[in-house]
């Protein structure tokens, strides 16, 4: 365990190894009906009691066949129709074909469609085949999607619309789902300003409850914003308390660096107890894990962009797991450096970046602009982090390097 107390930076890896260690799911699941559930972590493995399709069907609109009665030239007797839920009723004999539209059950005694475009009227009754057929051509087969019996989600997975319309299509209409995450944000700083009121000198507006907050919102998580707590110890004292027995994770942006001003340290100390402080990432170096009496405790740096940084990369994956959600693999790839990267060695580096590609299509990255921790406007710009690795250096134009294309929590 790598405690505030250890010599050097933490590096990233093997502090959000431990991290993960550090928070186990919270326990509970709550019935809600399947149109509620997009984005809810579901709470058990989902298996289907049914085949889908339930049975043969067209995947054209057509006409329903025998592979062997076509041979170039054919001509059938047409004996029915077969509609999507009403299907043809009885048996197609040796010598017909039966009209039938896109997801319409097939007769039985049919093994293949051919689309309407590749036939002809021949007669009263009777429809011409001037081309042969693949027996099983554009049949849509029993339980050719899922089979009666087969698992389809697990336990642990954040619902999207696909899923929903999965679970739609095997009949279930309320999924079991795990709690929702509550967390209690606040920021401290006597600088700070809320938006919307005038400034005064030396002071500043301020953002963290805007990303950080959405961020959190689009992980599924409910936010309690307690907005901007003194930087005192009595404030911050009294903020805690208040948000430890209304949330699971108190959350702060602001007050982890070891600074005059900055107290969370030492009121978090007196109340629970804190696991980390000084990482090897950039931006980002001072962040904060604890436990206060009923809740975990993360506090992540004051720059805006150092907050949604860290948030992003060691306080989304330690949510993940309190929520009981299948860790995210992020999106890494490799690409050519389209300009110098100045770097020094000691941290990783997530640069916000501008993924593209070049005029031979492969992918290139530049810098977003400005790579201070306090400039939000580039990470308003990038698509992507470039993530330079602890002991790697300045990187020349044309070196290969790693970029992470942002996901639904930045874009």
């Amino acid at each position: 365990m790598i405690t505030c107390d250890s010599p050097g930076l933490a590096p990233v890896d093997q502090a959000l190894e431990s991290l993960l260690n550090f928070v186990q799911p919270k326990p509970g699941s709550a019935t809600i009906a399947l149109a509620d559930a997009d984005g809810r972590v579901l709470a058990e493995d989902i298996h289907s009691s049914l085949n889908v399709p339930p049975a043969d069907n067209s995947a054209m609109d057509g006409y329903a066949v025998r592979a062997a009665d076509l041979a170039a030239g054919d001509t059938l007797k047409l004996a029915g129709k077969s509609m999507a839920g009403h299907p043809f009723i009885g048996q197609m004999k040796a010598g017909e074909c039966i009209r039938i539209m896109t997801g319409a059950v097939m007769p039985d005694g049919a093994d293949t469609v051919v689309m309407q475009e590749n036939t002809e009227v021949a007669g009263e009754g009777l429809i011409r085949f001037p081309h042969p057929a693949e027996q099983g051509d554009n049949v849509r087969l029993c339980g050719e999607d899922i089979r009666s019996g087969q698992q389809i989600l697990a336990s642990g997975r954040r619902l999207r619309p696909a899923d929903l319309g999965l679970l739609a299509s095997i009949g279930i209409a309320q999924v079991s789902v795990k709690p929702r995450i509550k967390v209690a944000l606040m920021a401290t700083g006597d600088e700070l300003v809320a938006p919307g009121q005038p400034l005064a000198t030396g002071q500043i507006y301020q953002s963290n409850s805007f990303t950080v907050g959405t961020m959190l919102r689009r992980l599924g998580c409910e936010v309690v914003d307690f907005g901007i707590v003194e930087d005192s110890a009595s404030a911050l004292r009294a903020a805690f308390e208040q948000a430890d027995s209304a949330a699971d994770v108190v959350m702060t942006t602001g007050g982890v660096s070891v600074g005059e001003a900055d107290y969370t340290k030492d009121v978090l100390e007196s109340l629970g107890r804190i696991d980390f402080w000084r990482l090897a990432i950039k931006p980002g170096k001072p962040f904060a894990c604890g436990h206060l009496p009923n809740s975990l405790f993360i506090g992540l740096p004051g720059n805006p962009v150092s907050a949604m940084v860290t948030m992003h990369q060691l306080a989304t994956p330690m949510l993940r797991r309190l929520a009981g959600e299948q860790q995210v693999m992020a999106q890494r790839l490799t690409a050519r450096a389209a300009e110098v990267l100045r770097k020094r060695p000691g941290r990783t580096d997530f640069q916000r970046g501008i993924c593209s590609y070049d005029s031979d299509g492969q992918l290139q990255v530049r810098a977003a602009g400005n790579q201070s921790s306090a400039v939000l406007s580039s990470l308003s710009q990038a698509n992507c982090y470039i993530v330079l690795e602890q002991q790697r250096g300045r990187v020349e134009s044309g070196e290969t390097v790693t970029v992470e294309l942002f996901d639904g929590l930045l874009l």
